[in-house]
């Protein structure tokens, strides 16, 4: 113990006494502050006057929501069962002039829904049919359970229903009406004993990936959908009270009547009746928050743009630690004090990592502080995380930097030559974050980034995945394709694979 903490000591002297080693470590900090404070970005919230401020209704589990649509209800009490049957769906405005006016988003609602009331985040529970998931129900923003798969045409309707018992709601389908298929059940939080039932339509952004040469990025816009209805129908404690047409969330317009908005392609959103059928247009989703291009605003991850540029500093850092020793012959100077060269390497190992943990959680710590501060300055709607979600944000951030750099560190080891050793750090670790966030294509940038290193970068995503929300979850949105400790553990396998070769190596090879 005594041995590895004194060959502990040496190193740590190598490392400060170099100023070079030391101006890289202070430059992995400045980037990384510099690039969050200074993110380039612009928005509107809160920046044209009183009543410009973007806020986002709140769900039920405390989570914030999106929540606008079409609803024709009516104030029921007790428990009681609602069923309709859903003829046709149609969708306009795509976002692009080429698609046909009938083609549905594939995560557009139709159908029915019980409701705590109409203000925006109150729980609920529906059964629907969706433009491209069949059929699905629904509670409290979050959840989602499916059906039986396919779409709605006239020759081929859906029948929907959903039954109330106590606080436990429960959804079921049929293709005739008379035989009827359980979807699921769900007892939403804080469901009163008067509620809100009835019919309801929207549809949400549309986002398309794009990729030309060097750029990337997304096109799309509002979409909407109208629901044709027929046999809608109450029974128990459901009867009595006259159908109500509300737009919950409307863009413009007031709220209510049989047009309460306006749609993406101008037209109004709201229901019209003709004797048993009616039809209902709506927009939006009934969903949680995300950010990104089928969102609104960013995450934390925004802040901590200039990690990319910190992990180059730190590669070259870890990299050079070693690889200087080896290019200046002082590596026999080492090793003549500590025999053990097993012992030596642990303990750059543990200087390097060491420092690039320090450096890396002050600098993550002030930045996504500081920079969550920019961002709203410049009217950027940055949405809140758990206090959780933020630590592991920060802490993630500087064990990225750490591990990087000790793969480095093997790198340097194994090649010896500085330039070369660099080079190749650079193309493992750095390379293929660059690739993903740029030429390659969603799916192929989600494989690299599941075995590369660059994997690690999922420990800086803020914003959970919703496979019920449409949006693009790209890794320039801040959306990796592992789980965030996942993600840590492929570049620490790729950094202990490569440690392993490294010990090896230096114990069989001359100085």
């Amino acid at each position: 113990m005594n041995a590895f903490a004194d060959t502990l000591r040496a190193e740590w002297t190598k490392f400060r006494t170099i100023r070079g080693w030391v101006i890289g470590t202070v430059a992995i900090v400045g980037v990384i502050v510099a690039f969050g404070l200074n993110p380039g970005m612009k928005g509107s919230c809160g920046t044209n006057g009183p009543g410009s401020e973007c806020a986002l209704p709140v769900g039920p589990g405390g989570e914030e929501v999106t929540d606008n649509f079409t609803f024709l209800h009516q104030a029921l009490t007790g428990d009681g069962v609602v069923t309709v049957r859903l003829t046709a769906m149609t969708g306009v405005g795509l976002g692009n002039p080429d698609e046909p006016s009938h083609a549905v988003e594939p995560w557009a609602k139709a159908g029915l829904i019980v409701r705590a009331g109409t203000g925006r985040g109150s729980s609920y529970a529906a059964v629907m049919v969706t433009g491209g998931h069949g059929v699905r129900m629904q509670y409290d923003y979050t959840h989602d359970v499916a059906g039986s798969p396919g779409g709605v045409t006239a020759a081929a309707p859906r029948w929907l229903r959903l039954s109330r018992a106590g606080d436990t709601v429960t959804a079921a389908e049929s293709v005739d009406g008379g035989r009827w298929t359980t979807v699921g059940t769900a007892r939403p939080r804080g469901l009163p004993s008067t509620v809100e039932v009835g019919l309801f339509a929207t549809s949400p952004q549309h986002s398309e990936e794009l990729h030309a040469g060097l750029m990337s990025g997304a096109m799309g816009g509002p979409t909407q959908v109208t629901g044709t209805f027929d046999h809608l129908a109450t029974r128990d404690g459901w009867t009595g009270t006259a159908w109500r047409p509300d737009v919950i969330g409307a863009p413009s317009g007031p709220a209510g009547g049989a047009s309460g908005g306006v749609g993406p392609d101008g037209g109004a959103l709201g229901s019209e009746r003709a004797g048993d059928a009616i039809r209902l247009t709506g927009s939006g989703d009934i969903a949680p928050a995300v950010a990104g291009a089928g969102g609104l605003g960013v995450s934390i991850t925004q802040t901590l743009v200039g990690t990319f540029v910190a992990l180059i500093l730190a590669v070259v850092v870890g990299t050079v630690f070693v690889s200087a020793e080896y290019r200046r012959g002082l590596v026999r100077t080492t090793f003549a004090a500590s025999p053990d060269r097993s012992r030596v390497l642990a303990a750059k190992v543990t200087v390097v990592g060491g420092v690039m943990f320090v450096a890396g959680l002050a600098a993550a710590a002030a930045t996504v502080v500081l920079g969550q501060r920019v961002l709203r300055g410049n009217g950027v709607y940055v949405h809140p995380v758990p206090a959780g979600t933020e630590v592991r944000v920060v802490v993630g951030t500087a064990a990225l930097l750490a591990v990087a750099a000790i793969l480095a560190l093997g790198l340097g080891t194994l090649l010896r030559r500085g330039v070369t050793a660099v080079t190749t750090a650079v193309l493992l670790i750095v390379l293929p974050y660059l690739l993903a966030m740029t030429v390659l294509p969603g799916d192929v940038a989600r494989w690299l980034l599941r075995v590369s290193p660059a994997a690690a970068f999922a420990l800086q995503q803020a914003s959970p995945e919703y496979p019920q929300v449409a949006n693009l979850y790209t890794p320039a949105d801040g959306y990796f394709p592992l789980a965030p400790w996942a993600g840590f553990a492929v570049l620490a396998g790729w950094a202990a694979v490569v440690l392993a070769a490294a010990a090896v190596t230096q114990r069989r090879r001359d100085a």
